[in-house]
C-alpha cells in the first residue's frame, strides 16, 4: 500500500507530537514541513529527512500531499485548513480548531464540500483514564451524571508570553487561559456529560499579567439540557502546573480525573482506576512537557485509519465545534456579564 504523503504546517512546540506520530504510522510518510521561521523549518526538515517550505500555500501546491497537519498559531488554523481542503487534502488541526465559531463552521463546510476528512486534536480523550470513565458512563454502570466540576491551575508568567508574538492576544490566540490551557479539560468534562449545552454564565479577568490583554483567570457554570450543572475554574498564575482535576458526581458513584489518571469509586465499595503507562511512552524529544503527546499517536492513528480504511473518525470537525461554541460562550458571557443561552 502506498503511504499517504504528509505535510506539517508549523514547526513549533507541538510539532514533535505530530511528526513522530506520522513517522511511526505505517499508513503515512512525512515528506514536507513548513514554517515562517526558516531556521526552525530547516531543523525540522533535517530531523525528518524531508523538504521544507516557508509558505504553506506553496507547500500544499507543490509537495504532492495527501494530508496536511496544522500546528500553527490559533488564528491561522482556519485559513490553512480551508486552503488545504480546497486543494483536496485531508486535514487534521491542533486545538482549538479556530478562534471564532464562524471560522470553525467555515472549516467544516470547506472540508465537507471538498469531500476530505477533517480531524481536530483533543488527544486527552484517548488517555486510558479518560477512556475508563467514558466507558463506565456509556455503559450505564455509573448511572446518570448529577453534577460536575473541573479545575486547571497552572503557571504562565509574563516572561512566557514575552517569547511569543501571538500568545496572550485576542486577535491571534483568541483568548488566554480558557482557549489555551483549560480547553482540554473543559472538552473532557463536556464529553463525559455527553449532552448539549443549554446556557453558560462566566466571569473572566486578567488579574496578574502585565504583558497580555486576555484573561488569566475564569470561572463559571455550564448548564446542560439534561439538567447537569458543571462548574469550572481556571487560572494560570499558580506557582506550578498543578494536576488538572475533574469530578463527576453520578447516580452510582463518583469519577475523577487527576492529571491523566482516571478513578471511579462506586457506591457499592468497588474502586477502579487507570493511568497512562509510563513505561511505554514515546520519546517526542527534548523539551516536550510530560502532559503533552501522551495520546497524540492514538488520535492521529485513528485519523489515518479513517482516511485510508474508512474507519469511523472519533473527533470530527462537527464534534470539535461543540467545544468551540462552549469556549465562545464563556468569552461572550465573561465580556458582557450576561448568561449566554444556546
Amino acid at each position: 500500500m502506498t503511504k499517504k504523503r504528509v505535510g506539517i504546517v508549523g514547526c513549533g512546540n507541538i510539532f514533535p507530537m505530530h511528526a513522530k506520530s506520522v513517522e511511526l504510522n505505517d499508513l503515512a510518510e512525512l515528506v514536507a514541513v513548513c514554517d515562517l521561521k526558516e531556521e526552525r523549518a530547516q531543523k525540522a526538515a533535517k530531523q525528518y529527512n524531508c523538504d521544507y517550505y516557508l509558505d504553506y500555500k506553496q507547500m500544499i501546491d507543490e509537495a504532492g500531499l495527501d494530508v496536511v497537519h496544522v500546528c500553527t498559531p490559533h488564528h491561522m488554523h482556519a485559513p490553512v485548513v480551508i486552503y488545504a481542503a480546497e486543494k483536496g487534502k485531508h486535514v487534521i488541526t491542533e486545538k482549538p480548531m479556530s478562534i471564532t465559531v464562524e471560522d470553525a463552521e467555515a472549516m467544516i463546510e470547506a472540508c465537507r464540500s471538498n469531500k476530505v476528512t477533517f480531524g481536530v486534536i483533543f488527544q486527552n480523550r484517548y488517555n486510558p483514564g479518560s477512556v475508563l470513565i467514558k466507558e463506565a458512563l456509556d455503559s450505564g454502570k455509573l448511572g446518570r451524571v448529577l453534577g460536575a466540576r473541573c479545575s486547571v491551575t497552572w503557571k504562565r508568567t509574563d516572561e512566557y508570553y514575552s517569547f511569543s508574538d501571538w500568545k496572550g492576544t485576542w486577535d491571534k490566540e483568541g483568548g488566554g487561559v480558557i482557549i489555551d490551557q483549560a480547553i482540554h479539560t473543559l472538552d473532557l468534562m463536556r464529553w463525559f456529560i455527553g449532552d448539549d449545552i443549554a446556557a453558560i454564565s462566566a466571569h473572566i479577568e486578567n488579574r496578574t499579567h502585565e504583558k497580555i490583554d486576555v484573561e488569566d483567570v475564569a470561572d463559571g457554570v455550564i448548564q446542560f439540557n439534561n439538567g447537569v450543572m458543571a462548574s469550572f475554574y481556571a487560572m494560570n498564575y499558580h506557582s506550578y502546573d498543578a494536576p488538572v482535576e475533574i469530578e463527576l458526581h453520578c447516580e452510582k458513584g463518583k469519577a475523577y480525573i487527576r492529571a491523566e489518571k482516571g478513578s471511579i469509586f462506586y457506591d457499592d465499595g468497588t474502586e477502579i482506576s487507570r493511568d497512562s503507562d509510563r513505561t511505554n511512552l514515546i520519546d517526542y524529544g527534548e523539551g516536550v512537557k510530560s502532559y503533552w503527546g501522551i495520546s497524540h499517536i492514538h488520535q492521529i492513528g485513528n485519523f489515518y485509519d479513517a482516511v485510508v480504511n474508512g474507519a469511523p473518525l472519533h473527533i470530527t470537525g462537527e464534534e470539535a465545534l461543540k467545544t468551540q461554541k462552549m469556549v465562545a460562550a464563556i468569552y461572550q458571557s465573561g465580556k458582557t456579564g450576561q448568561k449566554v443561552h444556546f
